[in-house]
């Protein structure tokens, strides 16, 4: 495919961001800027959804377990037609339903999310509950890498290959940064790559900001039989 359009809307995606941040005075820009290439690849390519109708029932789901990048969310999600571009100037205003975090409030996000670890474990249930239905729906779930140092996701990523969720798509912003350092000096990842493979699931490591990358992943995922 064609991503010259995609990649000029990642260049107007971060001036969005950083604007909608300028507005509220505060939030928070790491996190976002590092995750719009993802966005992008999901709402731009790989995920079967509709602003017009955000809660058809067959679109694919995203989990945004990181929910304090409500920055991109937002902001992918207006530029997508979810809601008026105008409404990011009311970001973390009183009363306004763009707050801090992402919330269900808001038309296209799925699941409010704050405390951290818990997004994987939603986006299992939910494709869980797709299974019984008959339903033939994606989930995918968005974390940060600081994030998975917690216990609850790798419950979750045990969960997921126990069930064979090949359905749910765990994607991990890796960009090496959390709020107190180095994610290295925190609380060393590495084999980041290694470890989810040891808990049952078909792994694919790119770079998030190439497009490509991300696009050729994302389309792989769709063909992988009985493991998440």
């Amino acid at each position: 495919m064609d991503i010259k359009p995609l990649q000029q809307k990642a260049v107007m995606f971060r001036r969005d961001i950083l604007e909608t941040l300028e507005c509220a005075g505060s939030g928070h820009p790491g996190g976002s800027l590092s995750a719009v290439e993802i966005m992008l690849a999901l709402y731009g390519h790989a995920m079967d959804h509709k602003p017009s109708d955000p809660q058809w029932e067959e679109r694919d789901r995203l989990i945004v377990s990181k929910g304090h990048v409500s920055p991109v969310v937002y902001v992918t999600l207006a530029n997508f037609g979810y809601f008026p571009k105008e409404e990011l100037k009311t970001f973390r205003k009183f009363g306004a339903r763009l707050q801090g975090h992402v919330h269900t409030k808001v038309p296209g996000v799925e699941f409010s999310t704050g405390s951290l670890g818990h997004g994987l474990s939603f986006a299992n249930g939910i494709a869980l509950g797709a299974r019984m239905r008959g339903r033939d729906f994606r989930v995918y779930c968005l974390m940060g890498d600081g994030e998975i140092q917690e216990g609850s996701v790798w419950e979750a990523a045990m969960t997921a290959a126990h069930h064979k969720l090949d359905h749910v798509c765990a994607i991990v912003d890796y960009n090496k940064v959390q709020e107190n350092g180095p994610v290295n000096e925190i609380k060393n990842l590495e084999p980041l790559g290694k470890k989810w493979q040891d808990f049952g699931w078909h792994v694919f490591e790119v770079n998030g900001h190439d497009l490509n990358d991300l696009i050729g992943a994302l389309d792989e995922f769709k063909d992988i039989k009985d493991r998440p």
